[in-house]
């Protein structure tokens, strides 16, 4: 294998990647055991990979134990290369009412597979990111987001600025989430095409992006005394789910 090889871990993880054509797959390696469960996973890994020209071998445990970082493989890993990213235009492209999210900020890996498998659920449109290296933490972030990061349509912005700039021109408004000079999340009308920021727990989101989004939506809480801000996560969740409400259902 090339140096640039990742490895993917888990039967959701090699899945989605077989699925999803967002990276090169080399091969599937599948653990040798018996079981009538196992058989119908091998059965399925067979189909998926016959269907996209992938060579399947079955491997001894030593083999998967070499290549993985955790337990929760379950017998199963893929050889595959670097991500590929589509371009903020083919983010949008044939979309009436687009919905797109710029995860920015966040450092944990976990954290941004489980706001990226929050975001497909509610039926984002895509996200944007910022130039960074997560090639060392694929494994972990396909396994958090449970294969979401490899059918997810993902981009690239400089920055965030940059990303609002190119949407506002293509009829987006522009969202963040913030505790100050913000409506409520259920008051805001989100059915228009948006692009939203969502920033990490550490940096939070900019006064100059502030300053120039048209929404700036606020999360209620319940208890009046909490004042911290929630985790991206959590808000990634909440403030998607709204939009697919309103969408649906406003």
């Amino acid at each position: 294998m090339s140096e640039e090889t990742v490895w993917l871990e888990g039967a959701i993880s090699v899945e989605a990647a077989l699925q999803g054509n967002c990276r090169k797959v080399s091969a599937v390696y599948v653990q040798q055991a018996d079981g009538r469960r196992w058989d119908k996973r091998l059965a399925r890994l067979r189909r998926l990979t016959d269907e996209a020209g992938v060579p399947l071998q079955l491997v001894d445990e030593s083999f998967i134990a070499a290549r993985v970082t955790g337990q929760s493989h379950g017998g199963v890993v893929a050889a595959v290369g670097p991500r590929r990213f589509v371009t903020l235009t083919e983010l949008i492209a044939g979309q009436e009412r687009p919905f797109v999210v710029m995860l920015d900020g966040i450092e944990d890996p976990f954290n941004f597979g489980q706001a990226l498998r929050s975001l497909y659920a509610a039926g984002a449109d895509g996200v944007v990111v910022r130039p960074r290296n997560w090639f060392t933490a694929a494994g972990v972030v396909a396994r958090a987001s449970a294969g979401v990061s490899e059918m997810m349509p993902i981009a690239i912005a400089e920055t965030a600025e940059a990303a609002a700039e190119f949407f506002r021109q293509a009829g987006l408004q522009i969202a963040a989430t913030s505790n100050q000079q913000a409506i409520s999340l259920y008051e805001a009308n989100l059915r228009v095409p948006l692009f939203l920021l969502l920033g990490g727990e550490k940096r939070g989101i900019t006064r100059s992006f502030l300053a120039q989004a048209d929404l700036i939506l606020q999360i209620p809480y319940d208890q009046p005394h909490f004042q911290h801000s929630l985790g991206v996560v959590a808000s990634a969740a909440i403030v998607a789910f709204e939009v697919r409400r309103q969408r649906a259902y406003g």
